[in-house]
């Protein structure tokens, strides 16, 4: 930890060593936000309920040497204020906190104090193309910040970026490292599967792939492409070394100007050994699996609706290590997951509006409605988290302050239901379903 800061401040001194002190501050610029964020979990009767509170945030540097190259390097950091022991699991299923445990460092709870020299990169920039080295941030349909904790998901290796136009782009990536949000490091791909929950193999047995992965490498492809004025294409390839491909594609067609239609096709393949060549010890346990889905949003005025589903077909589950993001699909609703089911479907409405309170403040509501059908939880082979089929409603609320411009509170209210027949195990309960959940955030960017 010290010696990361060390690195930074180094860094930071480096670049104004011998330069001209106005010129100095006219190259680089200081960015970043500090967030508090408090996070509590209801769960069903006697099980356990969890809370916690964090503060800390970034401080990222950027030094233009030229109007062609930049260098850049931000540090993290997530502080316990120790409102509960996150440590002491549930009495009657032995288990910690799922979603409280990640605004700190997840592999070690009783580490008080979290950082990480999240991003150190070099970028050379041309008219239509873009070069990055380093640390970064990227923002993927699979591999993504997904910014729901105190640290976000964060990447190592080379980036392109080519703008053929206004509307067409390209996007290469090479990743051989990649650090999981709430876990303080970056590790080799295949070391950084695995520190997440596991699930279930085939077997119903705990899985064995942690540490026991194989991959040294991310290759990842995007175009973007306006195929006419209202039809646009967005294509996403993720080679992961040794494990599996996923192909990814979106196409978008604008009917007028407030109506819109989608549609998502993502379908997987087992690579080589698919993480390890013994089947016991095996990530991606399975040849392929595909997932079909669309949207259509409605907009109006400052509201927007939509209808979303999504299809997880029988022949293999959804895979995608959660260690490396979200997933970007239609269904995706906050404080819950589809991967690691096959045979799923998913119906998602989501409203969003935007009204002024007064003058000063306006609130930005969205309200997402979701029927999430399951196979069963005793069908390791289908579901490798023993999830239930459940009823997911979100109520997510933003306020932004016209006086205040820098100060982004939000509100997530998110109550998941368990529907349908299936064996009273608090396993199925606890930080899954018949379950309440609230974060307060507050956000102060600069």
């Amino acid at each position: 930890m010290r010696n990361q800061l060390l690195l930074f401040l180094i860094l930071v001194s480096m670049l104004g060593y011998s330069q001209d002190t106005t010129e100095f501050e006219k190259r680089g610029s200081l960015s970043g936000q500090w967030r508090t964020y408090y996070m509590a979990t209801v769960n069903k009767e006697k099980l356990k309920d969890f809370q916690a509170l964090a503060t800390g945030g970034n401080l990222k540097y950027q030094y233009k040497f030229n109007k062609n190259f930049e260098v850049a390097a931000a540090i993290y950091n997530s502080n316990n204020l120790g409102l509960q022991d996150l440590t002491i699991p549930d009495a009657t299923t032995n288990k910690l906190s799922r979603y409280e445990e990640g605004l700190f460092n997840r592999l070690d709870l009783e580490d008080p104090i979290l950082v990480l020299l999240g991003e150190l990169y070099a970028t050379y920039t041309l008219q239509k193309h873009q070069f990055k080295l380093g640390r970064i941030k990227i923002n993927t349909p699979l591999i993504n910040p997904q910014d729901g904790r105190m640290i976000p998901t964060l990447v190592q290796g080379f980036w392109y970026k080519f703008k053929s136009s206004k509307t067409n782009e390209f996007q290469l990536g090479v990743l051989n490292r990649i650090a999981p949000r709430s876990t303080g490091k970056f590790f080799k791909i295949g070391e950084s599967i695995g520190t997440y929950p596991v699930g279930r193999n085939n077997s119903g047995e705990s899985n064995l792939y942690a540490g026991n992965t194989n991959s040294d490498f991310v290759i990842l492809f995007n175009s973007d492409i306006k195929v006419t004025k209202d039809l646009q294409i967005d294509l996403w390839n993720y080679y992961t070394d040794n494990i599996s491909n996923s192909l990814y594609i979106k196409p978008r067609l604008k009917i007028n100007s407030n109506f819109t239609l989608e549609g998502e096709w993502l379908h997987q393949n087992k690579i080589d050994e698919g993480g390890n060549k013994q089947d016991s010890l095996r990530y991606f346990n399975q040849n392929s699996s595909d997932i079909l889905g669309f949207k259509m949003t409605y907009g109006w005025n400052r509201s927007e609706f939509s209808i979303a589903y999504d299809r997880i077909f029988s022949q293999g589950k959804f895979l995608s290590p959660r260690e490396w993001g979200r997933e970007d699909l239609f269904s995706f609703q906050k404080r819950e997951r589809s991967e690691g089911t096959a045979n799923n479907h998913a119906l998602v409405l989501n409203y969003k509006s935007a009204v002024a309170l007064s003058e000063d403040i306006n609130l930005t509501s969205i309200l997402s409605a979701g029927r999430h059908w399951k196979p069963s939880v005793l069908d390791p082979v289908q579901n490798k988290y023993a999830m239930p089929d459940y009823t997911h409603i979100n109520v997510d609320l933003f306020l932004n302050f016209k006086k205040w411009s820098n100060f982004k509170p939000e509100v997530l209210l998110t109550s998941k239901i368990a529907n349908g027949d299936f064996p009273n195990n608090p396993n199925f309960y606890l930080n899954k379903t018949d379950m309440f959940h609230i974060d307060l955030i507050l956000n102060y960017n600069f």
